[in-house]
């Protein structure tokens, strides 16, 4: 999803991202096997598919909730929690490993006050992993949303972090 999607969203409010979410569902009705860009559609909207999504979802297609849920946790694209402007990625591939990706993850848990898989309070950063980038001449690696950073020290992740504020 774009910037400019993510804040022409942010704008709305709850009910006006749900009336959206039923034209779009009720535009498409008649389309066999249109789950998932109605789910696509309401990620885009809410940032993510919380349960009450989901159920709204199924009401609205007339399904069943375990059949959107079973799509939504199948998919890697749809997530369940928030997510962060900025997506960090570390590469824990043996390269990155073996040159001390376990401590740049460390460092970034401390400094983020996060675990591997969730997101800042602000929701500026959710902490993921990767098994390679295929960056391996610079390891350790991680990526911030498409930029990556390579040769790292856990001292040269504050500067990396501050461009992301």
């Amino acid at each position: 999803m774009s910037e400019t999607a993510i804040n022409r969203t942010d704008q709305l409010t709850d009910e006006e991202k749900y009336e959206k979410l039923r034209e779009f569902i009720q535009e498409n009705s008649d389309k066999k096997g249109y789950l998932i860009p109605i789910l696509y559609e309401a990620q885009s909207l809410f940032g993510y598919l919380p349960v009450e999504v989901q159920r709204f979802v199924a009401d609205e297609m007339n399904i069943s909730v375990s059949e959107v849920f079973g799509v939504v946790t199948f998919y890697s694209y749809f997530k369940t929690q928030p997510v962060g402007r900025h997506t960090i990625t570390i590469c824990m591939g043996t390269a990155c490993y073996v040159r001390g990706a376990k401590k740049i993850l460390e460092a970034l848990q401390d400094k983020l006050g996060i675990k591997m898989g969730d997101t800042t309070e602000d929701l500026r950063f959710t902490l993921g992993e990767q098994r390679c980038f295929g960056s391996c001449g610079m390891a350790p690696v991680i990526m911030i949303d498409k930029d990556v950073h390579g040769r790292l020290t856990p001292n040269k992740l504050d500067a990396i972090l501050e461009k992301y504020k």
